[in-house]
């Protein structure tokens, strides 16, 4: 797995948890971070992703709702609605190419989702637009 990957995995977790106990302070995420990637680029690259899509989670939220035909946030598994959030952010707000952010996603779901995880997420995602002019990461 490729150090990129393992830092995804990790935003999606903290991502994951964000929903039920928000890790609060600076501090504590920075202190997960080395823990789990224990590589400061690494380590910088999961930030980058957990902040982007904090800070842009309303209009990522909204964008996901548009696509998602019959399907709220609210009824996604967890899992998949915080690896459409991270994927979309890196569409969305990042230089990741957008087959990068599909396939990195569709491996998370993958690992992480249900046996249809994968299919969903890439069907949603496949429908998002690269179109960076459209957001920006203010």
């Amino acid at each position: 797995m490729s150090q990129r990957t393992r830092a995804r995995e990790v935003a999606l977790q903290i991502l994951f948890e964000d929903e039920v106990n928000s890790r609060q302070t600076a501090e504590e995420l920075t202190r997960f971070l080395h823990g789990r990637l224990n590589n400061a680029a690494m380590e910088d690259f999961s930030l980058g992703l957990i902040l982007g899509v904090r800070r842009n989670q309303e209009a990522i939220d909204q964008r996901i709702e548009e696509i998602a035909a019959n399907w709220s946030l609210r009824r996604m598994a967890g899992t998949d609605r915080n690896v459409l959030r991270l994927a979309a952010y890196e569409i969305l707000f990042t230089e990741t190419p957008y087959r990068v952010a599909i396939n990195e996603a569709v491996e998370l779901a993958k690992r992480f989702g249900s046996a249809q995880s994968s299919s969903f997420v890439n069907g949603i995602l496949d429908k998002l637009p690269d179109d960076k002019a459209a957001t920006s990461d203010a």
